[in-house]
Parts: structure tokens; sequence; C-alpha cells
């Protein structure tokens, strides 16, 4: 089968932009595709980080510390672009008067004023697929969730629950970075870097918060800078915050919560629903377990079930082995290069996150930094 190649440029040669570099590595694992990405320029400050990418990838043809550069390439057709909080307004909107395609990072601008400006743009491109990284909800088992969200399979819900818990910061010691300082990653701390993650089913769902009660933690409040010495740690690194929703008729609570301090949990994604017909749960660290229950009267019984490698896009691998992180991040690629190829004729439905949930998710993160200041419920303008 000829594949279409879509030509990416990589701004941001960090850890997320390596893990999309060893997808496109790997796009023989999945199926029957007519459309494969190829990775030809990358850009970053860090000369160390593009060697890695120009010592690992004979396609790549440019390697810049200025990003300027990297658009102003006719051999790129889409940018992948990683970078702090605090220059996604600029980079982001340079990257659409380049004309390229664009796959972003969250929180998809440092604040609500700069997400605006962004989404203004992208208004303007309305030839370019402009989507925001968010790879979790690609697990089969959530897939499985989202379907018997859409087939309104739980009646009346009673209550959803979502999160994402890292613990690495518990360590005190842990040195600062950029992701601990509010100039870069800007007053959301936490919540800017994770919180879509958390949004994305509720969004996708229909499932807009009235109103938010937040309560925000700094727990350390200064590190090692590097150099032997100490740095302030401004951000916040924990937050939880409680919402009402009205959907379809219904009114119920929803329960969010990111952490970067959660004891023992790594890189922990859960999403519950509670119905009085059905109910689901899942967590990354029981990445192929779906538990569930039916409820028709009787018995209240929870199901355990091992989905196994049941993907969006079909893959090699066997339906009985597990599906895990970096699988997921192969089929948000695909589900991107998907849409730029096929646009409303995509392969399957769902989506990478648009530019309108990430319009929505700040004015839930919004609110919630006000909720924390004044200690109250804030209703969502």
């Amino acid at each position: 089968m000829q594949k279409q190649e879509i030509r990416f440029g990589v701004i941001g040669c960090g850890l997320m932009g390596r893990e999309f570099a060893s997808a496109a590595a790997r796009w023989c694992h999945l199926l029957d595709l007519d459309f494969i990405p190829k990775i030809v320029a990358v850009c970053d400050q860090n000369e160390g980080a593009r060697a890695w990418f120009t010592s690992n990838l004979d396609s790549v043809t440019l390697s810049t510390a200025d990003y300027r550069e990297l658009l102003e390439s006719s051999n790129v057709d889409a940018v992948y672009c990683a970078v702090p909080h605090n220059l996604h307004e600029q980079f982001y909107v340079d990257i659409l008067r380049s004309g390229k395609h664009l796959l972003g990072e969250k929180p998809f601008g440092i604040d609500r004023e700069a997400n605006q400006t962004i989404v203004d743009e992208i208004a303007r491109h309305p030839s370019l697929v402009v989507r925001c990284s968010s790879e979790f909800p690609f697990f089969p088992a959530v897939q499985q969730i989202i379907s018997a969200i859409e087939e309104n399979k739980f009646g009346t819900i009673l209550d959803v629950s979502a999160g994402f818990l890292h613990s690495s910061d518990l360590d005190p010691d842990k040195p600062i970075n950029w992701k601990r300082r509010n100039a870069t990653n800007g007053e959301y701390g936490c919540l800017g870097d994770l919180g879509m993650h958390v949004l994305h089913v509720p969004l996708r769902s229909g499932w807009v918060p009235n109103n938010v009660r937040a309560i925000l933690s700094n727990i350390v409040k200064e590190r090692p800078d590097g150099k032997g010495g100490m740095s302030p740690c401004e951000t916040w690194d924990n937050a939880q915050i409680t919402c009402e929703v009205d959907s379809a008729d219904q009114h119920f609570p929803m329960l969010l919560e990111t952490k970067r301090i959660a004891p023992g949990e790594t890189n922990t994604w859960y999403l519950r629903i509670s119905g009085t017909k059905f109910s689901a749960e899942f967590s990354t660290k029981y990445p192929k377990t779906l538990r569930t229950m039916s409820y028709s009267g009787g018995a209240q019984a929870w199901q355990v079930q091992d989905i196994g490698y049941k993907s969006c896009y079909p893959a090699i691998t066997g339906a009985i082995f597990e599906f895990g992180f970096s699988d997921s991040i192969l089929q948000m690629w695909a589900a991107f290069c998907d849409e730029v190829v096929h646009g409303d004729q995509m392969r399957q439905s769902f989506r990478c996150v648009t530019p309108q949930e990430t319009l929505l998710s700040h004015r839930v993160l919004t609110a919630a930094l006000e909720s924390n200041s004044k200690r109250e419920v804030v209703s969502l303008d």
C-alpha cells in the first residue's frame, strides 16, 4: 500500500518529542494505514537534545536552535510543539501563520488570555488541523467507557471522578525545573500540566462544570537550584476540584484531581463513572482491566474484565496481550495523522483534544484559581 507521508518538524526535543520519534519509528506496528509520519526537522536550543534525533533518525535533514528556521522550511507539513507554557502563545500562533498543521502540548497557552489568542488564530486557518496532546483516552478500556457514554448506558449519572497522579515531587531534593516556576509554567501549577488529561473525556462527553470549588496546595516551598543553593518552588503541587455538572437533563457532581505529590503513584490516570444502570472504572495502574457493574434490580455485582489489545487503530499485537503507555502515544499520533490526511473521513471517530475543548479547560482552570483564592464556589462565566 502506498502511504502518504506527513513531514513533521519537532519543536522541543525533550521527553515527549522523543516519544513521538519512537512512535514514528514503529509505525509498521499499525495495520493497513495509508499515511505515515516522517520527522524531517527538529528544533531545540539544547544541541544535545537535537543530537539524539539526528543520531537516531536518518530522516532528519534540518537541525536548528531557531524555530523560525524550521517554520520557513517548505519541507515541513506539520509541527509537534512541546515547549514551556509561556512560549505557547507565540510559538503556536507563528506555526499557524506558517501554514503548518499543529499538535501542541497542554494547556495550550499559559493562561486563559493566551489560549484565547491561539484559538482566535486557529479560526483564521480553517484548512489546518490543530489539536492538543492527550493520550490516555486511547487505552482500549477507556474507549469502551466512552462507547458506554455515547450509548447512554449509565442511566442517571450519580457522580464522575477523574484524576492524574504523580509522585516524583514527594522527594524534596528533586531539582527545580521550569514546571515549578510561575513565569514559565503559569499560575495554574499542576492544573496546567495535568488538567487537560483529566478533562479530556468529561469535556468530550459534554460534561462542562457549572461551578467549581478548588483546593490547591503548594507543599514543597523550595527546591535545589542545581548550583548548590535553593530556589523558590512557586507552583501548586496538588489540586482537588469539586464541580457541579448539568448535562442532558441530569445534574451530578464531578470530582477532579491533579497531583504531583501523590505517594506511590508513578503516572496514574483514572476515570470512574457511577450510574443507576451501569457503572465503570479504569486506572492505568491496571492497564488491561475494566471494572463495570450493570444493574437492573437484584444483586449488585462488579465485573472485572481483561480488555487486552483492542485499539482504535488495529495493530500487529494480538488481542490477548496488554496495551501500554507507548501504545496510547502511537494511537494518539495515528488519530492526528488520520485527521490531517482524511479530515472528517477518519478511519475511526475519536479525535485528539480540539481547540474548543482547550478553551473550555481554561475556563475550568481559571475558575479553580479564583475559587482557591476566595475559598468559595465560583461559577464558570
